[in-house]
């Protein structure tokens, strides 16, 4: 994939980067002031008042749609908690703005000459996909496995796309035609280490829906019914596909290319081997989320 410099990119016209009446950006409707650099992304809307719930105090609360978005103060540092909604295509819009706030003179609508890394955590639920992670723990996503193809609409570095473990993947799924190709980015080594150092890890697979994309079967058939066994059985140096949700790779994908350190931890609610789920999940979700805070805030 080629990759256009992001230093020569000239005005964004207001069709490519809408705004609204106040100068706040489209879907968010932040203000660049009210983003902190240390990010919590939940995909629920009704989870942001569980993780600002630890926070030591609230300087900002926005709601847009199933947007909302609190930033305060945490052990010293500014830290924002923010919900996506479900899917690829929700990660592809809060991505992108979060980008923008932190990176783009809103006014003059120019790229800013200092770019800033944000800290992006996805604090979420997810089924696990091997028999010994056990449902209610936490399992940190090592890499994102994307069978979502976001990352085909966009021209991004080749060189963060793990090469050699997307050909054993192809070998290994042998995907029908008219599939996405299948890609795979690793989260930050930073965040990996700052935050998940003693949780389970491995390899996420990201789809790009909750039901067939993800191997379940209601009234329409699956068109390729060996994808999760296949999944479950793909190994490579180690690296075993541990569990399946619906953010990951697009959130590693848009995070790396625009030069954000994202991690995805996660409490594993079912087991799709022994077909278990979490008799209450919502304790270990609790006791997740106080971690992941107050390490990112360490």
């Amino acid at each position: 994939m080629k990759h256009q410099n992001l230093d020569t990119m000239k005005t964004i016209p207001a069709s490519e980067m809408p705004l609204n009446n106040d100068g706040s950006i489209y879907h968010l409707h932040l203000q660049p002031e009210q983003l902190a650099p240390n990010i919590i992304l939940v995909g629920d809307p009704g989870r942001v008042p569980l993780v600002s719930g630890f926070f030591d105090s609230i300087e900002h609360k926005v709601q847009n749609r199933e947007l909302v978005t609190h930033t305060g103060m945490l052990n010293g540092k500014r830290i924002t908690a923010m919900s996506s909604g479900m899917g690829t295509d929700n990660i592809d819009i809060v991505l992108n703005e979060l980008d923008a706030l932190a990176n783009v003179d809103l006014k003059t609508r120019t790229p800013k000459a200092e770019r800033q890394s944000l800290n992006i955590i996805r604090v979420g639920t997810s089924g696990s996909f091997q028999p010994d992670y056990e449902v209610d723990t936490f399992c940190a996503s090592e890499y994102g496995l994307g069978l979502d193809g976001l990352l085909n609409y966009y021209s991004v570095p080749d060189q963060m796309f793990e090469h050699d473990m997307e050909r054993a993947l192809d070998a290994h799924l042998k995907l029908p035609m008219g599939f996405a190709k299948p890609y795979v980015v690793r989260c930050s080594a930073t965040l990996l280490n700052k935050v998940a150092f003693d949780m389970q890890k491995g390899i996420t697979a990201t789809a790009p829906g909750f039901f067939a994309p993800q191997g379940r079967e209601l009234r329409l058939p699956l068109a390729y019914p060996q994808q999760n066994d296949l999944l479950q059985s793909f190994a490579f140096k180690g690296n075993k596909v541990t569990n399946m949700e619906m953010e990951t790779s697009a959130l590693y994908g848009l995070g790396r290319a625009l030069g954000h350190r994202c991690l995805t931890v996660c409490v594993l609610v079912a087991n799709r081997c022994t077909r278990k789920f979490s008799e209450d999940y919502h304790p270990h979700m609790e006791r997740l989320v106080e971690t992941v805070v107050n390490r990112l805030t360490a």
